[in-house]
């Protein structure tokens, strides 16, 4: 059990991860988080598809979601 508490926490930078929540991805893009939200409900099950759910959770591809942001022409 102590080797356990003593282990660190390894922290990756936010553009370094493959997938992020909506908060970090809001503080990411500069898009609120209830802009993304919408934008997550608007493109569940099209070729636009750039989250998963776990629970309630939405974890966003940040690749995907970048080369979204880059095919649409307005927010």
């Amino acid at each position: 059990m102590q080797e356990l508490n003593s282990r660190k926490r390894v922290t990756v930078p936010v553009w370094e991860k493959y997938m992020l929540t909506v908060e970090e991805a809001a503080r990411y893009f500069g898009i609120g988080e209830k802009k993304i939200r919408n934008l997550i409900a608007e493109n569940i099950g099209s070729e636009y598809c750039f989250t998963i759910q776990i629970g309630n959770k939405s974890l966003i591809n940040r690749q995907k979601f970048e080369e979204f942001l880059n095919q649409i022409t307005s927010l």
